[in-house]
């Protein structure tokens, strides 16, 4: 196990984010449509995001268990920063919506490391949130502008956009309840 994270913990923060990413999309939809529909060509929020995804895979590389493989664990280290710096050198378009899919893939492990071997029936909200994450996190990484269009669908109509945040807002204030309560 790479990360010794409890589902409670992992509940807790799952519920939290997808409170904090869909309050503001009730409260404020105007100015976070808005501001959202700037992300997928951001360069700021692109470096900002790959730097993020960055520093966690070196970490995760540098204190993982490789088993067999710890001889690839130099080259990698080595190869990771150079792959980054190109990356951000070539990859202009789209580069914030590639690096929140790698966060997305990044962020789905520790989710489902801690629902492994869980035998409550509400782990499931955790578990289907994390291969959530890795679906969207692998569309968006491989084909960007699907963001893109992601949000011209979603914010179409104001009772669109409310309706698909009051239900991100509902799963995440159900996972926050079952991990306060039962995890």
């Amino acid at each position: 196990m790479i990360y010794d994270i409890p589902l409670r913990t992992a509940g807790v923060l799952a519920g939290l984010f997808l409170l904090l990413v869909s309050l503001p999309g009730i409260v404020l939809p105007g100015p976070v449509r808005g501001a959202l529909a700037k992300l997928p060509r951001s360069k700021v929020a692109g470096i900002v995001l790959l730097t993020l995804a960055f520093i966690w895979s070196f970490w995760l590389l540098a204190t993982m268990e490789m088993g067999e493989f710890s001889g690839f664990r130099r080259p990698l280290m080595i190869a990771l920063p150079i792959g980054y710096a190109l990356t951000l050198w070539f990859v202009d378009e789209f580069l914030a919506v590639r690096a929140l899919g790698i966060l997305f893939l990044l962020a789905a492990e520790p989710l489902l490391e801690a629902a492994f071997l869980r035998y409550e029936p509400s782990r499931l909200l955790v578990t289907v949130f994390a291969y959530i994450l890795i679906v969207i996190g692998l569309f968006w990484v491989t084909m960007p502008y699907l963001l893109r269009d992601h949000i011209a669908s979603a914010s179409r109509s104001i009772g669109v956009w409310i309706s698909l945040n009051a239900l991100a807002l509902l799963y995440g204030a159900t996972i926050l309840f079952f991990a306060l309560t039962q995890y």
